[in-house]
């Protein structure tokens, strides 16, 4: 019998955490983290996230901060507001919600954020650090899942794990991040893509699989082994007659035909998802007691 990862829960256990610590520094008169977040213009999956962060800021107690900007807002004045933030004791994380109008470079204004600041940890310095072991600010979904294996103790050591997908945000960090000496870790990892040949086999031979390539019901129950760990990272809105919204979210994973064959799965919506902002405010808190960068 399979066992769900529940990600709605966990995400409420870390953040009743993150609230705990808030309280104690607020007692002892210490800095109340605060995370900024930059809008540009009005895409609607981006202002749902960003009220999301501001909601779960509220909740653990930090402080918040939006600054919204039209879609005609030039590329250089986007970077003197980043610059005008990473001068700023009061901010202690920065995130500038992505995607970006075409005419602004997306990296370009990534590496504009002070990697102390980069809570997101998209910053070339930020992922050069976790990919040689020194302490860094890790994106968010990636340690959501590590934060998800360990919460559950789910075993690692030894295991076959095949992420799908190379994104720079899930992919390639999560093989990194699983392949590294310490736990959760020790996996031997493959990474699969949209050129792998040969692909269920590859994903019947793992331990746990990763699904982030962003293409609905993709993992089929013939692709996967018995006893296999199953991570769902993706989310696809489909039409539905079903819901009151008229749409539903799907996972990367077709679950009713997989879920049977796995030891522990995680559901979509409830799994991955909530994890991601829990892991958000965990590095903002950590920006705020200098623990990644001391100076």
């Amino acid at each position: 019998m399979y066992r769900i990862i529940d990600g709605k829960a966990t995400a409420a256990t870390v953040r009743e955490e993150i609230a705990a610590e808030v309280n104690k520094i607020k007692e002892q008169g210490g800095k109340i983290p605060h995370l900024a977040a930059i809008l540009v213009g009005h895409d609607g999956a981006s202002e749902t996230y960003v009220a999301g962060k501001e909601k779960a800021c509220s909740a653990v107690g930090f402080y918040s901060t939006v600054i919204r900007y039209e879609d005609t807002i030039t590329e250089h004045e986007l970077l003197e507001k980043v610059a005008e933030i990473n001068k700023d004791p009061e901010i202690d994380g920065l995130i500038v919600q992505l995607p970006l109008p075409q005419h602004i470079n997306e990296q370009k204004v990534i590496e504009a954020i002070r990697p102390a600041k980069d809570v997101d940890g998209f910053h070339p310095v930020n992922v050069g650090r976790m990919v040689i072991g020194l302490p860094a600010y890790i994106s968010a979904t990636p340690a959501g899942i590590l934060e998800l294996i360990e919460r559950y103790r789910i075993p690692t050591e030894g295991k076959h794990c095949v992420v799908i997908g190379r994104s720079n945000i899930v992919g390639k960090p999560m093989s990194i991040l699983l392949s590294r000496k310490s736990y959760p870790g020790n996996c031997t990892v493959t990474v699969c893509h949209s050129r792998t040949q040969h692909l269920a086999e590859i994903t019947r031979s793992a331990d746990i699989i990763v699904a982030a390539l962003g293409k609905a019901k993709f993992l089929t129950a013939g692709m996967v082994k018995d006893g296999a760990v199953v991570i769902d990272v993706g989310i696809t809105r489909v039409k539905s007659d079903k819901t009151k919204s008229g749409w539903k979210l799907l996972g990367d994973v077709d679950f009713e035909q997989v879920a049977p064959k796995c030891t522990y799965i995680t559901p979509v919506p409830g799994g991955v998802g909530p994890m991601t902002i829990v892991s958000l405010l965990k590095n903002t808190l950590l920006a705020a007691r200098r623990e990644i960068y001391p100076s």
